[in-house]
Protein backbone atom coordinates (compact mmCIF):
# COMPACT_ATOMS: atom_id res chain seq x y z
CA UNK A 1 0.00 0.00 0.00
CA UNK A 2 1.38 3.40 -0.97
CA UNK A 3 1.82 5.77 1.97
CA UNK A 4 -0.47 8.82 1.74
CA UNK A 5 2.47 11.20 2.12
CA UNK A 6 4.36 9.56 -0.72
CA UNK A 7 1.25 9.64 -2.89
CA UNK A 8 0.87 13.33 -2.18
CA UNK A 9 4.46 14.03 -3.15
CA UNK A 10 4.04 11.99 -6.32
CA UNK A 11 0.88 13.89 -7.20
CA UNK A 12 2.59 17.23 -6.72
CA UNK A 13 5.60 16.08 -8.75
CA UNK A 14 3.34 14.86 -11.56
CA UNK A 15 1.49 18.14 -11.58
CA UNK A 16 4.73 20.10 -11.66
CA UNK A 17 6.05 18.01 -14.55
CA UNK A 18 2.83 18.49 -16.51
CA UNK A 19 3.19 22.23 -16.03
CA UNK A 20 6.87 22.38 -16.92
CA UNK A 21 6.95 19.73 -19.66
CA UNK A 22 6.35 22.00 -22.69
CA UNK A 23 9.32 24.17 -21.74
CA UNK A 24 11.56 21.20 -20.96
CA UNK A 25 10.75 18.87 -23.84
CA UNK A 26 10.55 21.19 -26.80
CA UNK A 27 14.13 22.33 -27.03
CA UNK A 28 15.06 24.40 -30.02
CA UNK A 29 16.25 21.62 -32.33
CA UNK A 30 13.74 19.00 -31.28
CA UNK A 31 10.71 21.25 -31.51
CA UNK A 32 11.58 22.20 -35.11
CA UNK A 33 10.94 18.55 -36.01
CA UNK A 34 8.25 17.60 -33.51
CA UNK A 35 6.21 20.83 -33.59
CA UNK A 36 7.41 22.90 -36.55
CA UNK A 37 4.52 25.36 -36.31
CA UNK A 38 5.35 26.17 -32.71
CA UNK A 39 9.03 26.44 -33.56
CA UNK A 40 8.31 28.90 -36.36
CA UNK A 41 9.27 26.67 -39.29
CA UNK A 42 7.75 28.19 -42.42
CA UNK A 43 8.39 28.39 -46.16
CA UNK A 44 11.80 27.07 -47.12
CA UNK A 45 12.43 30.12 -49.31
CA UNK A 46 11.65 32.59 -46.52
CA UNK A 47 13.25 33.86 -43.31
CA UNK A 48 11.01 35.25 -40.57
CA UNK A 49 13.01 37.93 -38.79
CA UNK A 50 11.92 38.74 -35.25
CA UNK A 51 13.02 40.98 -32.39
CA UNK A 52 12.18 40.67 -28.68
CA UNK A 53 12.15 42.96 -25.61
CA UNK A 54 11.19 46.29 -27.19
CA UNK A 55 10.18 48.89 -27.85
CA UNK A 56 13.03 50.96 -26.49
CA UNK A 57 13.15 54.70 -27.27
CA UNK A 58 16.94 54.58 -27.54
CA UNK A 59 17.50 51.50 -29.66
CA UNK A 60 14.31 50.59 -31.57
CA UNK A 61 14.34 53.68 -33.85
CA UNK A 62 17.86 52.74 -34.95
CA UNK A 63 16.62 49.27 -35.91
CA UNK A 64 13.70 50.72 -37.83
CA UNK A 65 16.08 52.94 -39.81
CA UNK A 66 18.52 50.10 -40.54
CA UNK A 67 15.79 47.67 -41.55
CA UNK A 68 14.39 50.29 -43.91
CA UNK A 69 17.85 50.86 -45.39
CA UNK A 70 18.27 47.11 -45.91
CA UNK A 71 14.75 46.65 -47.28
CA UNK A 72 13.77 44.18 -44.55
CA UNK A 73 10.57 43.76 -42.53
CA UNK A 74 10.25 41.93 -39.23
CA UNK A 75 7.98 40.96 -36.34
CA UNK A 76 8.59 42.85 -33.09
CA UNK A 77 7.52 41.05 -29.91
CA UNK A 78 6.75 43.84 -27.48
CA UNK A 79 6.53 44.06 -23.70
CA UNK A 80 3.74 46.08 -22.13
CA UNK A 81 6.20 47.51 -19.61
CA UNK A 82 8.30 48.82 -22.49
CA UNK A 83 5.31 50.13 -24.43
CA UNK A 84 4.43 52.37 -21.48
CA UNK A 85 7.85 54.00 -21.88
CA UNK A 86 7.57 54.49 -25.64
CA UNK A 87 3.92 54.20 -26.60
CA UNK A 88 4.30 56.08 -29.88
CA UNK A 89 6.77 53.51 -31.20
CA UNK A 90 3.99 50.90 -31.52
CA UNK A 91 2.26 52.82 -34.30
CA UNK A 92 5.58 53.78 -35.88
CA UNK A 93 6.70 50.14 -36.11
CA UNK A 94 3.47 49.27 -37.93
CA UNK A 95 3.59 52.35 -40.17
CA UNK A 96 7.06 51.34 -41.30
CA UNK A 97 5.86 47.96 -42.53
CA UNK A 98 6.53 45.67 -39.59
CA UNK A 99 4.38 43.32 -37.56
CA UNK A 100 3.74 43.30 -33.81
CA UNK A 101 3.50 40.40 -31.39
CA UNK A 102 3.06 40.00 -27.63
CA UNK A 103 6.05 39.16 -25.42
CA UNK A 104 4.12 39.70 -22.19
CA UNK A 105 3.39 42.64 -19.96
CA UNK A 106 6.39 41.84 -17.80
CA UNK A 107 9.48 39.82 -18.76
CA UNK A 108 8.66 37.00 -16.35
CA UNK A 109 9.41 33.29 -16.69
CA UNK A 110 6.19 31.32 -17.10
CA UNK A 111 7.52 27.98 -15.91
CA UNK A 112 6.50 28.58 -12.30
CA UNK A 113 3.51 30.85 -12.94
CA UNK A 114 -0.12 29.66 -12.84
CA UNK A 115 -2.34 29.99 -15.88
CA UNK A 116 -4.42 32.78 -14.32
CA UNK A 117 -1.36 34.95 -13.74
CA UNK A 118 -0.04 34.39 -17.27
CA UNK A 119 -3.46 35.05 -18.79
CA UNK A 120 -3.77 38.37 -16.96
CA UNK A 121 -0.24 39.32 -18.00
CA UNK A 122 -0.83 38.53 -21.69
CA UNK A 123 -4.22 40.22 -21.74
CA UNK A 124 -2.80 43.46 -20.29
CA UNK A 125 -0.02 43.48 -22.88
CA UNK A 126 -2.29 42.54 -25.79
CA UNK A 127 -4.86 45.21 -24.97
CA UNK A 128 -2.23 47.91 -24.47
CA UNK A 129 -0.33 47.14 -27.67
CA UNK A 130 -3.50 46.89 -29.76
CA UNK A 131 -4.75 50.21 -28.41
CA UNK A 132 -1.42 51.93 -29.02
CA UNK A 133 -0.89 50.49 -32.51
CA UNK A 134 -4.43 50.22 -33.86
CA UNK A 135 -3.85 46.66 -35.11
CA UNK A 136 -5.07 43.27 -33.93
CA UNK A 137 -2.33 40.99 -32.69
CA UNK A 138 -1.89 37.35 -33.62
CA UNK A 139 1.44 36.10 -32.22
CA UNK A 140 2.76 35.48 -28.73
CA UNK A 141 6.28 34.51 -27.63
CA UNK A 142 6.93 33.82 -23.94
CA UNK A 143 9.86 35.55 -22.22
CA UNK A 144 13.04 33.43 -22.32
CA UNK A 145 11.19 31.05 -24.65
CA UNK A 146 9.98 29.38 -21.45
CA UNK A 147 6.78 27.85 -22.78
CA UNK A 148 4.83 26.17 -19.98
CA UNK A 149 1.36 24.66 -19.83
CA UNK A 150 0.23 27.97 -18.35
CA UNK A 151 1.54 29.75 -21.45
CA UNK A 152 -0.54 27.54 -23.73
CA UNK A 153 -3.69 28.00 -21.66
CA UNK A 154 -3.17 31.77 -21.56
CA UNK A 155 -2.55 31.94 -25.31
CA UNK A 156 -5.81 30.11 -25.98
CA UNK A 157 -7.74 32.37 -23.60
CA UNK A 158 -6.36 35.53 -25.18
CA UNK A 159 -6.69 34.39 -28.80
CA UNK A 160 -2.95 34.46 -29.45
CA UNK A 161 -0.83 31.90 -31.28
CA UNK A 162 2.43 30.88 -29.57
CA UNK A 163 5.57 30.81 -31.68
CA UNK A 164 9.18 30.37 -30.63
CA UNK A 165 12.17 30.31 -33.01
CA UNK A 166 14.47 27.97 -34.91
CA UNK A 167 17.50 30.23 -35.12
CA UNK A 168 19.09 32.80 -32.84
CA UNK A 169 22.02 35.16 -32.53
CA UNK A 170 22.47 34.69 -28.76
CA UNK A 171 22.98 38.42 -28.85
CA UNK A 172 22.27 38.93 -25.14
CA UNK A 173 25.67 37.59 -24.05
CA UNK A 174 28.31 39.89 -22.58
CA UNK A 175 31.71 40.27 -24.19
CA UNK A 176 30.82 39.34 -27.76
CA UNK A 177 31.01 41.25 -31.03
CA UNK A 178 28.71 41.59 -34.01
CA UNK A 179 30.70 38.85 -35.74
CA UNK A 180 29.72 36.44 -32.97
CA UNK A 181 26.04 37.22 -33.49
CA UNK A 182 26.41 36.57 -37.22
CA UNK A 183 28.29 33.32 -36.59
CA UNK A 184 25.60 32.05 -34.22
CA UNK A 185 22.81 32.78 -36.71
CA UNK A 186 24.77 31.04 -39.46
CA UNK A 187 25.37 28.01 -37.23
CA UNK A 188 21.69 27.61 -36.37
CA UNK A 189 20.10 28.43 -39.74
CA UNK A 190 17.75 25.91 -41.28
CA UNK A 191 15.16 25.95 -44.08
CA UNK A 192 12.10 27.95 -43.10
CA UNK A 193 13.93 29.65 -40.23
CA UNK A 194 12.46 32.04 -37.70
CA UNK A 195 15.34 34.14 -36.40
CA UNK A 196 15.39 35.58 -32.87
CA UNK A 197 17.29 38.80 -32.16
CA UNK A 198 16.78 41.67 -29.68
CA UNK A 199 16.19 45.36 -30.34
CA UNK A 200 16.62 46.20 -26.65
CA UNK A 201 19.12 45.31 -23.94
CA UNK A 202 16.42 45.15 -21.26
CA UNK A 203 17.38 41.58 -20.36
CA UNK A 204 20.70 41.47 -22.23
CA UNK A 205 24.20 42.74 -21.58
CA UNK A 206 24.34 46.56 -21.60
CA UNK A 207 24.78 47.90 -25.14
CA UNK A 208 24.18 44.51 -26.71
CA UNK A 209 21.64 45.99 -29.13
CA UNK A 210 24.46 47.86 -30.86
CA UNK A 211 26.15 44.57 -31.75
CA UNK A 212 22.89 43.20 -33.12
CA UNK A 213 22.33 46.33 -35.16
CA UNK A 214 25.85 46.09 -36.58
CA UNK A 215 25.28 42.42 -37.47
CA UNK A 216 22.20 43.06 -39.61
CA UNK A 217 23.93 43.98 -42.90
CA UNK A 218 25.99 40.78 -42.89
CA UNK A 219 22.92 38.69 -42.13
CA UNK A 220 20.92 40.44 -44.85
CA UNK A 221 23.77 39.74 -47.26
CA UNK A 222 23.77 36.04 -46.35
CA UNK A 223 20.05 35.72 -46.93
CA UNK A 224 20.14 37.64 -50.19
CA UNK A 225 23.00 35.49 -51.47
CA UNK A 226 21.00 32.37 -50.61
CA UNK A 227 17.98 33.68 -52.52
CA UNK A 228 15.84 33.92 -49.40
CA UNK A 229 13.05 36.43 -48.89
CA UNK A 230 13.00 38.07 -45.45
CA UNK A 231 9.87 39.28 -43.73
CA UNK A 232 7.52 39.08 -40.75
CA UNK A 233 5.80 35.96 -39.47
CA UNK A 234 2.57 36.84 -41.29
CA UNK A 235 4.39 36.11 -44.57
CA UNK A 236 6.20 32.99 -43.34
CA UNK A 237 3.57 30.39 -44.21
CA UNK A 238 3.60 28.64 -40.85
CA UNK A 239 1.24 25.67 -40.90
CA UNK A 240 0.81 25.68 -44.68
CA UNK A 241 3.71 23.44 -45.51
CA UNK A 242 6.68 24.15 -47.74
Amino acid sequence: MVHAGALGVATVAAGAFAHLAPGIVFLRRARSVVLPGLAGVGRSDHVALSFDDGPDPESTPAFLDELERLGLAATFFLLGSQVRRARGLCAEIVERGHELGVHGDTHANHLLRPAGWVTDDLRRARDLIEEASGVELRWFRPPYGALAASSLVAARRTGLRPVLWTTWGRDWRPGIEAEDVVAEVRATMRPGATVLLHDSDLTSAPGSWKRTLTALPALAGDWQAAGLAVGPLREHGIGRGR
